[in-house]
C-alpha cells in the first residue's frame, strides 16, 4: 500500500456517564476528520484512549470505525499489547472486519530485548496479510526501538512496510531515510515537529489535530509537498502552539475537550486520565478562536 499524506486518529467518544462507548459520536468524529481531508483514518492510537478500553470495546471501535468510513479513505487499526498472543488475536480481528493496515507497538511491563520485540513483530505478520506499521513510541509503551532495529524488521518480516516515529527526535528519521536510501516509508508520530519532519523525507503525519483545526495539517503537508517552503513554514508556525498544546497537555484530553469547546460533546478521557482544568480550557479555546 503505497501511504502519504495526513493519517488522522479519531477519539473515542463516550457516553454521558463515561461507562460505555458512543458510536453515533464516534461517527461524527470520523466525519469531521475526513472533511478535513485526511488521507487514512488510524483508530485505537493513543488519542483514541485502546489501553482505557475493554475488548469488547476495543472491537466495536474497530468494526464501526471499518463500516463507517466505508472504503473512502484506508482505515489503520492501532494494536498496543502487553502479551503477543492478544495482539495476534487482534491483528486477525482487524482483518477479517476489512481494516487496510495495522499499526503495531510493542508494549511492556518487562524491559524487551530485541529478539522479543521481532519475535512479537513476526508472530502478528504471519497471523495477518495485513501491511503493518512498526510503531516506535517509547513515552506510552515503554520500548524504544532503534532506526536500524525497526529497519532490520522491515527486511525480514514480510508484512511490516513502514514506520512511525514519535520519539521528536529529528536524528531519527534522517537515520531512517539515509539507511533505507529513502526506500522504506516513515511517518512522524510529533506532532510539533511537523514541519522538519515532512521535510526530513516523512512520508506523513499521524495527528488528532484535524478533530479540531481542519485541514490545517493537510495545507502544511501540501505546500512541504510542492515545494512551497514559505507556506509551509507560515502554515506551521500558525499550527505550532496549538499543536505543542495538545501533547503536552494530553491527546484524549485536549482534543475531547477542543471537540466540546466546538459544540460536539464526546465526554471526558476515563480515569485515571482527567479532562483540561478551566485555565487549560481558556488558553485552548483562545487557540482554537483564531485557527478554526
Amino acid at each position: 500500500m503505497n501511504l502519504s499524506g495526513i493519517i488522522g486518529y479519531p477519539v473515542t467518544p463516550y457516553s454521558q456517564d463515561n461507562k460505555s462507548v458512543s458510536l453515533e459520536k464516534l461517527g461524527n468524529v470520523i466525519d469531521i476528520l475526513l472533511e478535513a481531508k485526511v488521507d487514512a483514518i488510524a483508530a485505537l492510537g493513543s488519542a483514541g484512549e485502546a489501553a482505557y478500553l475493554s475488548e469488547s470495546e476495543w472491537r466495536l471501535v474497530a468494526d464501526y470505525t471499518v463500516k463507517h468510513v466505508a472504503n473512502r479513505v484506508p482505515v489503520i487499526i492501532g494494536i498496543a499489547e502487553l502479551t503477543t498472543d492478544k495482539a495476534v488475536n487482534y491483528a486477525k480481528y482487524a482483518d477479517e472486519i476489512g481494516a487496510d493496515m495495522i499499526m503495531l507497538s510493542p508494549f511492556s511491563y518487562y524491559k524487551l530485548s530485541e529478539e522479543e520485540i521481532h519475535s512479537h513483530y513476526e508472530a502478528v505478520s504471519n497471523a495477518t496479510k495485513l501491511p503493518i506499521m512498526i510503531y516506535n513510541n517509547p513515552a506510552t509503551c515503554g520500548v524504544d526501538m532503534s532506526p536500524e532495529f525497526m529497519l532490520k524488521m522491515v527486511n525480514n518480516i514480510t508484512n511490516a512496510t513502514m514506520i512511525k516515529e514519535s520519539t521528536g527526535d529529528i536524528q531519527r528519521m534522517h537515520k531512517i531515510f539515509a539507511l533505507s536510501n529513502g526506500k522504506v516509508p516513515f511517518f512522524n508520530g510529533c506532532n510539533h515537529m511537523a514541519l522538519e519532519a515532512l521535510n526530513a523525507g516523512a512520508n506523513g503525519w499521524c495527528t488528532a489535530a484535524p478533530c479540531l483545526i481542519g485541514d490545517k495539517p493537510k495545507q502544511l503537508f501540501d505546500a512541504v509537498k510542492n515545494g512551497n517552503s514559505q507556506e509551509a513554514q507560515r502554515l506551521f508556525y500558525q499550527q505550532y502552539e496549538f499543536l505543542e498544546f495538545i501533547v503536552t497537555s494530553g491527546l484524549a484530553a485536549s482534543v475531547k475537550s477542543g471537540l466540546s469547546l466546538l459544540g460536539n460533546e464526546v465526554g471526558s478521557p476515563r480515569k485515571p486520565l482527567l479532562p483540561l482544568n478551566p485555565a487549560e480550557k481558556k488558553r485552548l479555546k483562545a487557540m482554537l478562536d483564531i485557527l478554526v
